[in-house]
């Protein structure tokens, strides 16, 4: 028994070593897994990220960028807006003689006397009726001649009595009903008139736009020089003020001193990719 009881107490020492040491790396381990934090604990689970985790990173990380980029963006066009008011409320000035002068007073106002050419009016549109530079027909879908929200802007060929020169006026508005002069004979000012008006230049003519029906005198798009070289007149646009609106004849005033700004849209649209595609990664490879 004694020898039985010598030669099996080495192995119940090794036993219980190996037990103590077993036990003790286990506490150790979880000591450290305390001390780490979860996202760790699970990518050393799952073996790290990966290369191609890494690449889809980029996907939250480049449209937070965007986000913020398009903050930036938002203030600067309603800093261009504001600015392109501030010029439509400054003074009006003589209308220069020189052309290249004219072209830096786009959105400025200037001032000319002379008479107007109504038997080689033009029509630009087809246009909304704007009402403080916004469109007064907003609220509908579809602007259409039975609603009287779609017409047409007169341009009317206008010669100056200092120089005998012919420039371009946008008279105003009329719906499609009174495109043609016969219906408004009331509003045909005749004699030599003094006003006011906002200088405008070319605008870029757009994707699919169709082409102008010259025999109709009808333009889709403001092109100052192509409009001039028909009119035989200098390549001057000004749109007239809506002082110079006369019963029966076109409503002056049509000028959009506003731009296109949908950028508040675009930050919630990058945003909101960045913080779904965000939790999207951090469910995949963190938790």
């Amino acid at each position: 028994v004694k020898r039985s009881f010598l030669l099996f107490q080495p192995a119940a020492t090794t036993n219980i070593c190996s037990c103590r040491r077993m036990f003790s790396s286990r506490i150790q381990q979880n000591i450290l897994d305390r001390r780490m934090p979860s996202g760790l604990r699970n990518i050393k689970k799952n073996e790290g990220i990966g290369p191609v985790g890494w690449m889809l990173l980029l996907i939250p990380v480049s449209t937070f960028c965007l986000g913020t980029w398009q903050i930036k963006r938002k203030k600067w066009k309603e800093d261009l807006i504001e600015s392109l008011l501030l010029k439509t409320r400054i003074p009006a000035v003589e209308l220069p003689e020189d052309d290249n002068e004219v072209l830096k007073l786009d959105y400025r106002k200037v001032r000319v006397r002379g008479e107007f050419d109504h038997a080689s009016e033009m029509y630009l549109g087809p246009r909304s009726l704007l009402v403080d530079g916004e469109s007064a027909y907003h609220g509908k879908l579809v602007s259409t001649s039975a609603n009287n929200s779609s017409g047409f802007l007169v341009v009317t060929p206008f010669i100056v009595s200092d120089t005998k020169e012919r420039i371009l006026v946008n008279r105003g508005w009329i719906p499609v009903k009174q495109k043609h002069s016969r219906t408004r004979l009331q509003g045909q000012i005749k004699g030599e008139v003094e006003l006011e008006g906002i200088v405008r230049l070319t605008e870029p003519r757009q994707p699919f736009t169709p082409l102008n029906k010259l025999d109709a005198r009808i333009w889709f798009t403001r092109d100052v020089e192509g409009m001039a070289k028909f009119a035989d007149s200098r390549p001057v646009f000004i749109d007239a003020s809506v002082e110079s609106t006369v019963k029966g004849g076109p409503i002056g005033g049509q000028t959009r001193a506003s731009l296109r700004n949908e950028h508040l849209s675009y930050i919630i649209t990058w945003y909101g990719v960045s913080l779904g595609t965000a939790f999207l990664w951090y469910k995949k490879f963190i938790r």
